[in-house]
């Protein structure tokens, strides 16, 4: 273990860390899983700044990690706060690195996936105060906007669709057609985005990789929290498949239905998603993102 990373994390916690172990690394930020003097176990993301075994990252990413953790550990607290879906205690967080909670995953299992359902519903139903959210968010290490705005859909294009499409075109992952399309879709969302809700309290990246499974409940991990549409992060799981999906689902609507279409709805949604994967990846992603912009044109 490093000495100085274990001081480090000592003097965030106001604990003393004993052992580290390295669990990989991501988007410039490192992985650790923390064992304290007392025996409490913790996960840690650092900043490869003060990780003296990694090189240092551009002062673009170090400013993008400290940004990413003050939004992660705002939105866990925000999530925690509703008692509906289990999430990790922040331990402790500054500019350098955030800890939290250290949690044992198992497997999803059917019954878990349906108490997941039911807890999700619970989490939506709490609700916002706002469309977006009071912090600057960041996902993936891209800057993502959380300003207000009056209407749903207004707020998704303009933080969520819009910003990532520019975004992708200024890398030459996207042509000015591509996001001429892209831009058509969102003029559609307003008549496309079912009956007007007010702003739930939602994840926003609720994919099967945020979800770990552990002592029979879905507990929720690096979201991207905010004032939104409910039905975004059922978009998110039905992305790229969930464990359980269909009870998930129909335990979800049992607590909370859903307006009719949301199934055709489900591309909406997913069109952030699939541009922030454009901005990262490249053009591996353009056909996904272009084809659900093309059915929410034709829906």
């Amino acid at each position: 273990m490093d000495d100085s990373l274990a001081a480090q994390l000592s003097l965030v916690l106001n604990r003393d860390v004993v052992d580290a172990r390295g669990l990989g690394s991501q988007h410039g930020v490192s992985h650790y899983r923390l064992q304290l003097r007392d025996g409490t176990l913790a996960f840690a993301k650092v900043r490869k700044t003060i990780d003296t075994r990694n090189e240092a990252p551009s002062v673009a990413a170090d400013l993008e990690s400290a940004a990413g953790f003050a939004a992660e550990a705002a939105g866990l607290r925000w999530l925690g706060s509703a008692d509906a879906v289990p999430v990790p205690a922040v331990l402790g967080s500054d500019a350098s690195c955030l800890i939290i909670e250290w949690v044992d995953a198992d497997g999803p299992d059917p019954d878990a996936a349906v108490r997941f359902g039911r807890d999700l519903a619970g989490l939506h139903r709490v609700g916002s105060e706002r469309f977006g959210a009071p912090w600057p968010g960041v996902i993936a290490g891209l800057e993502l906007p959380n300003d207000p705005a009056d209407s749903w859909p207004d707020w998704y294009a303009a933080n969520r669709v819009l910003p990532y499409a520019q975004l992708a075109r200024d890398a030459a992952a996207l042509t000015n057609a591509d996001v001429a399309l892209i831009e058509s879709a969102c003029a559609r969302s307003p008549e496309l985005a079912g009956p007007a809700e007010p702003p739930s309290r939602i994840h926003g990246d609720c994919w099967s990789g945020n979800v770990l499974w552990s002592g029979g409940r879905g507990w929720l991990i690096d979201p991207a929290a905010h004032g939104g549409h409910r039905e975004t992060d059922l978009a998110m799981l039905a992305l790229f498949g969930a464990p359980h999906l269909e009870r998930i689902m129909a335990a979800y609507r049992e607590v909370a239905p859903l307006a009719d279409g949301w199934r055709n709805r489900l591309p909406l949604h997913q069109l952030h998603p699939l541009l922030v994967h454009v901005c990262l990846f490249g053009s591996t992603y353009r056909d996904a993102a272009l084809s659900a912009a093309r059915h929410v044109l034709t829906a």
